[in-house]
């Protein structure tokens, strides 16, 4: 159980560190506000902490640095979340400003805003497109030969496809094909689209358009969906304007790790609900162990959660990023049930 001077010093020097990414010193933290102790009673408490594992010594300074340990600890006894300023919040509510209709935009303005108020790495996981209900189908032709399938879903997302037709197709044909698309897929998932195309609206077509065949193959090679990861990121390279990271193999390999998809769920485990903070080797994987991960859950709709990451060393500015992501998080979520509403 550490003593009450104990925990006012480690507060003081994780504090401290985190706002110099220099080790502290025992003369330092006696000139602190607060600090009412010698740099000798502190020198000995410091001394105590590093024996307990709170603390670390470097091997270019006599001063100390929060170890993970002391971090953890950090973390959970005595992290008070700071007030944001008002540009803050500010800057963070600019992303609703503009009342945009599609989720995927505004996830995007997210990421790069997270990423700019705190120059550390964003990543947002938005939601399952393929989950999408279609709201309404259009095919625009654009040349003699080729055509633009546009499908919209209850979220607002908007997905484009150009796709080839018969040369010196009657615009009938295609009108025949929008009225039976849309009067038979309306309401079904893009995960279920492909299939629906073919059980729900080839024989109709058959009965109705004489060309039927060559334009329904291209339309439903046109809009089968990629199974995408619906990540976003903001800032990937903010992480190499930290102190803390010079090795460069080691930045070589957390840039590998964000690059690949599908080290996503180790990175932000699906699922977590509520605020969760992973610190060194808490993270899953080895090119992490050097970093801390902050991430939050927001609702998107009424059945669907998303993940909001901020990636940064583990000297991160715990008490801001605690508050930026529970503003950003409460905030998004009322953005998107808006969308969805609409």
């Amino acid at each position: 159980m550490l003593t009450e001077r104990q925990l006012l010093i480690l507060k003081v020097t994780v504090d401290d560190y985190i706002q110099s990414a220099q080790p502290v010193g025992s003369n330092q933290l006696a000139k602190k506000s607060g600090i009412t102790f010698s740099s000798a009673t502190i020198r000995n408490e410091m001394a105590d902490l590093e024996g307990m594992g709170f603390l670390e010594k470097t091997h270019t300074s006599s001063g100390r640095i929060p170890s993970e340990r002391g971090y953890r600890y950090y973390v959970d006894h005595l992290l008070t979340p700071r007030p944001l300023p008002k540009e803050d919040i500010i800057q963070l509510r600019s992303i609703f400003e503009d009342k945009i209709s599609e989720t995927e935009e505004v996830i995007k303005r997210s990421a790069m805003i997270l990423s700019e108020l705190t120059n550390y790495t964003s990543i947002l996981l938005g939601p399952d497109v393929r989950r999408h209900i279609v709201k309404k189908l259009s095919i625009v032709p654009l040349t003699s030969n080729s055509a633009v399938a546009i499908i919209v879903t209850d979220s607002g997302h908007v997905e484009n496809r150009v796709f080839p037709i018969p040369e010196g197709l009657n615009p009938s044909e295609i009108e025949k094909m929008v009225n039976i698309l849309n009067e038979r897929l309306i309401g079904v998932s893009l995960n279920d689209l492909h299939t629906r195309l073919e059980q729900e609206t080839m024989m109709i077509m058959k009965q109705h358009m004489e060309r039927y065949g060559e334009l329904f193959s291209t339309f439903r090679q046109a809009v089968i969906l990629p199974r995408e990861k619906n990540v976003y990121y903001g800032g990937k390279l903010n992480i190499l304007n930290q102190p803390d990271f010079h090795d460069l193999h080691k930045i070589r390999s957390l840039m590998d790790v964000m690059e690949e998809s599908e080290h996503i769920p180790m990175i932000i485990p699906v699922g977590n609900q509520g605020l969760h903070i992973r610190i060194g080797s808490e993270n899953a994987l080895t090119a992490m162990e050097d970093c801390s991960v902050i991430t939050v859950s927001y609702d998107i709709g009424e059945e669907q959660t998303g993940s909001i990451a901020i990636i940064g060393p583990k000297r991160m500015d715990y008490k801001r990023i605690v508050s930026l992501l529970d503003t950003l998080s409460g905030d998004l979520s009322k953005e998107l049930n808006r969308i969805f509403r609409n």
